[in-house]
């Protein structure tokens, strides 16, 4: 599993960075209107020249946030050069940029950012023959959006990634295979899909199905008991006073589902889980073997609604709580 040592620096320095040149870029007039078309490079990232990253200028007169932002997300690769492969070993302007890019999706709309990365890809695969800035790219995305330790992972922005290798002429037939799993497993279970309904066993060996609990909510907690993570989520989820009130009130489940196969493990450690929750296994191995959730890495959270809609996906227990706190009446919140 990758190690966000590097990542991190760099995701904690647009906050303070980004933060202000987006809100400036989204909010404020001025600058000068650009050119139609690409502008082009400063001497400063061309030849033997000091590189850096130089962003695009905003039109004044587009004047609402979001319009601001989809130009930016349109735009923001304007001045880069993807033929220099330099910049692959420059990560504080190339990995920084890249950082702050990702940090404007949340300012754009879906199809903005659908557009964007493929047409960013693009100049990449044009530009860069060597394919060096095209894969170094790739990692990027695969590191911040997909990989599960990422505190910025969004499956659905690195769906257009995937799709962009699926239809590539550089990638290998294996990163084909590997790119076509995945999305594979990314399209399982999405927000606003059904979830695929499973079987669960109890440690006296009774069996139920997902389906048939019949509560306003169920969150669905894929785990392991030997995990640090899992262990967290679990005091976390069973400290919260929202989650609490809602088990108490009647109003939510927690199926807590063990995936593995090591059933001696599990039942050690059963009876440390809140006696309130659903605590199960998988008896049938369905979910690995049949690849029912994408459980790259555990623990996973699947906020599900009366009709075991999708409401959240491989969340974490504060987005699930924030998500049902407005759910409590005032008085209990």
């Amino acid at each position: 599993m990758l190690k966000f040592t590097r990542i991190t620096i760099y995701i904690i320095y647009p906050v303070l960075v980004i933060g202000i040149m987006i809100f400036c870029l989204l909010t404020c007039g001025g600058g000068e209107k650009p050119s139609a078309g690409r502008q082009e490079a400063p001497e400063a990232v061309r030849g033997d020249a000091p590189r850096r990253f130089v962003p695009p200028v905003i039109p004044v007169e587009l004047t609402r946030p979001a319009e601001r932002a989809g130009y930016l997300i349109a735009h923001y690769w304007d001045n880069f050069d993807f033929s220099d492969t330099a910049y692959v070993h420059l990560p504080a302007i190339t990995e920084q940029a890249f950082a702050d890019y990702l940090d404007v999706f949340s300012h754009a709309d879906r199809a903005a950012v659908e557009a964007s990365v493929p047409a960013m890809l693009d100049r990449t695969v044009k530009e860069d023959t060597t394919g060096t800035v095209y894969r170094h790219f790739l990692k990027l995305y695969k590191n911040y959006l997909y990989d599960p330790n990422s505190p910025v992972r969004n499956e659905d922005s690195y769906i257009p990634v995937i799709r962009y290798i699926l239809a590539d002429s550089l990638s290998t037939e294996a990163d084909r295979q590997r790119a076509a799993f995945e999305l594979e497993m990314l399209l399982k279970n999405r927000v606003g899909d059904k979830a695929t309904d499973i079987t669960y066993t109890l440690a006296g060996g009774q069996t139920g199905r997902l389906y048939s609990l019949p509560k306003e909510y169920t969150l669905l907690f894929f785990y392991n008991p030997d995990c640090p993570a899992c262990k967290e989520t679990t005091a976390s989820l069973a400290s919260s006073e929202v989650i609490n009130s809602l088990l108490l009130s009647g109003r939510l489940d927690i199926l807590a589902v063990y995936p593995d196969s090591d059933l001696d493990l599990w039942k050690k450690h059963a009876g440390e889980m809140p006696p309130s929750w659903i605590i199960s296994y998988d008896k049938g191995q369905a979910l690995f073997g049949k690849k029912l959730y994408d459980l790259k890495a555990l623990p996973a959270l699947y906020l599900l609604d009366a009709f075991k809609h999708v409401l959240l996906k491989d969340a974490s227990a504060q987005a699930v709580e924030q998500y049902l706190a407005p759910q409590l009446p005032p008085r209990s919140r």
